[in-house]
């Protein structure tokens, strides 16, 4: 049997509550998302109900934040998180609450971050219960704080790149008020873990979903709130969240050397779109729906090092930016240790880095050095940021063109791909394990990725040779 939809087993979840004689309610931003037309990703339910009593009502059940009230409903191969309403105060570190008071669903509200994440829904009754204010936040596409701004970013100061990365990925504005305490209280944002600024910054610059199926909502948008979801755009939101980042200040302080790419111009002969900055925000604007999750990660620090290996020719008066691929890899790695990347993920935007200036060689490349290139394991990824590179400038994708002509020539020469012989075969015509048998290797590589040898009867036919003169 197909898997239950989400949104038909968190409306069982609110009835099971309901029915037992508790208040429930979805809640925060899968009532956002739901009544913007947009199919909620998770979706979660808070009542009056007691930790102790949620999971005497459902069978399999997660105490993951029992003492904050928090119990998670395992229905099938999905979870669902079931808060008891609650108010909290004494915040100490920027992060979390020192004390949490259980309460009713308008202290709950009031207790959360921003306005359109404010609002309750039934799903039975098809009631919205809005204690804040988020239903004309909504119909307005406005990112607001409930309550005073310093207040709310004082008690989380990660909810300072919330506001930004909503309002990018929703296309809404910040309040003014909202918005100047964002720039105000900016520097704490260093006092939030690497890892949760990171994972913020993960979803501000996500490329667009793909095939994201928006079902039709229990509530019309139209009837209820007055808001209709936008088309698709034609871009990716992550260019407006970059430009949000540096507007709200944040940026100096979660990714300083990206700073540095907004003052750093660059030739118009080789850049007529301008700074680097610029360069970077375009390419985001192109990226994909259903791109790779490393490829915005490639984007931003794929010209990192330009600032710091920027010279003009006096000459000529022309910028340039000479080995700025392989101090950018470094800082790259850098970038990505501080911010806790997987090191998976982070080899592979490392090495998208590293090479991705010999893409503007590959026309004049031998073959075997062609071959090396299109089978690289990141090759996909470099392809991607490469196309990217390319519309974010002249928009000349002669090269990207020619090296899809080259992958597809490549895979049908599935022979190509494992080498003709082994170390084990060069032993067994007499060499001994050593510099020698690798440099060997090598060689036979070479001429194997040029089709000057293409079986292992001709290679060791050639090594025989070799090893006779």
């Amino acid at each position: 049997m197909p898997p239950a939809v989400p949104r038909a087993i968190a409306r069982d979840i609110v009835a099971r509550l309901q029915a037992a004689g508790f208040a429930a309610f979805w809640v925060g931003g899968c009532v956002r998302d739901f009544l913007l037309g947009r199919e909620p990703l998770d979706y979660d339910i808070a009542t009056d109900a007691k930790p102790d009593q949620v999971e005497k009502l459902f069978r399999k059940t997660i105490p993951v934040g029992k003492k904050f009230g928090v119990i998670i409903v395992v229905e099938g191969s999905q979870q669902f998180q079931v808060a008891t309403f609650r108010a909290e105060a004494d915040y100490q570190d920027g992060r979390r609450p020192e004390k949490i008071i259980f309460a009713n669903a308008e202290a709950d509200a009031s207790r959360r971050d921003f306005t359109v994440n404010g609002l309750f829904y039934d799903p039975l009754t098809q009631e919205i219960h809005d204690w804040v204010g988020g239903e004309k936040d909504l119909r307005a596409k406005i990112i607001r704080t409930i309550g005073t701004p310093e207040e709310r970013f004082g008690e989380d100061h990660l909810r300072m790149l919330r506001a930004v990365r909503f309002a990018a990925q929703l296309n809404f504005e910040i309040e003014p008020a909202t918005f100047a305490a964002v720039q105000k209280l900016a520097p704490k944002i260093k006092l939030i873990s690497a890892e949760r600024v990171r994972d913020e910054l993960i979803k501000l610059f996500s490329p667009p979903l793909s095939g994201t199926s928006v079902l039709t909502p229990a509530l019309s948008p139209g009837e209820r709130v007055g808001v209709k979801a936008d088309p698709p755009a034609n871009y990716s939101p992550a260019a407006r969240g970059l430009v949000l980042l540096r507007d709200s200040g944040l940026m100096a302080h979660v990714l300083p050397e990206l700073s540095a790419t907004i003052g750093c111009e660059q030739s118009p002969d080789f850049h007529p779109e301008g700074s680097v900055f610029n360069h970077i925000r375009l390419m985001l604007e192109k990226m994909p729906a259903g791109a790779s999750e490393s490829l915005p990660w490639a984007v931003l620090l794929h010209d990192i090092a330009k600032p710091v290996t920027a010279e003009r020719d006096p000459a000529t008066g022309k910028i340039h930016f000479y080995g700025h691929e392989k101090v950018g890899a470094d800082m790259a790695e850098n970038i990505l240790q501080r911010l806790r990347f997987p090191n998976k993920q982070m080899e592979e935007i490392v090495a998208a880095v590293r090479h991705h200036m010999q893409f503007k060689d590959v026309k004049q490349m031998r073959k075997a050095t062609l071959r090396r290139l299109l089978m690289r394991e990141t090759f996909s990824l470099e392809m991607a940021l490469h196309r990217l590179d390319c519309l974010g400038s002249f928009c000349d994708l002669a090269h990207y063109h020619f090296l899809i002509e080259q992958a597809a020539e490549l895979e049908q020469q599935p022979s190509i791909r494992p080498p003709l012989l082994t170390g084990t075969d060069l032993i067994q015509l007499g060499l001994k394990p050593g510099r020698e048998l690798g440099a060997l290797l090598a060689e036979i590589r070479e001429l194997q990725l040029a089709d000057e040898l293409t079986t292992p009867d001709e290679a060791k036919a050639w090594v025989e040779k070799r090893l006779a003169r």
